[in-house]
């Protein structure tokens, strides 16, 4: 499998302009474990190889199960993940399926529940930014297995 663009070497300016965004989840103030689960569960959504491929490395090497990994796919029927973790989860599939319904209010109630109003910006900022690096990643043909993890200490935004 052969990438049709990539993307950095392209255009500095465009993923620059992704990067800013990850850049600010990424120093907002929701756990950095919570934002890996989003991130692989709207790329399994999504349909993106490279990024579930990527969000389960860095999720694995900041110390993540692989029983948890395994089950977001089906999150609901497991006992693996706290009600924090579910709201999230569900806020996750409601804003990446937005044409499907938009969000449920049912699901806005639980997410506000276990999030304040800024978090619960944060967290759809979150969801925001994966599902265009999902759509920039699926585009543009990046090659699943790939990505290697860089140390926890990276600058924020770098590899999403």
């Amino acid at each position: 499998m052969q990438p049709r663009i990539e993307l950095l070497k392209v255009s500095h300016d465009a993923y620059n302009a992704m990067r800013g965004l990850e850049v600010y989840v990424r120093q907002s103030s929701l756990e950095p474990a919570l934002l890996e689960l989003v991130r692989l569960r709207a790329s399994e959504m999504n349909g993106c190889a490279y990024c579930v491929d990527m969000h389960t490395k860095d999720a694995r090497a900041a110390g993540e199960t692989e029983q948890r990994l395994y089950a977001t796919v089906a999150w609901r029927e497991t006992p693996f993940f706290s009600e924090r973790e579910r709201a999230a989860l569900a806020w996750t599939e409601a804003v990446t399926e937005i044409s499907h319904g938009h969000v449920p209010d049912d699901v806005y109630q639980a997410a506000r529940e276990r999030f304040s109003e800024k978090e619960l910006v944060d967290l759809t900022m979150a969801v925001v930014a994966i599902n265009g690096w999902n759509r920039l990643a699926i585009s543009f043909r990046a090659v699943p297995g790939t990505y290697e993890p860089q140390s926890r200490t990276r600058t924020a935004g770098e590899n999403k």
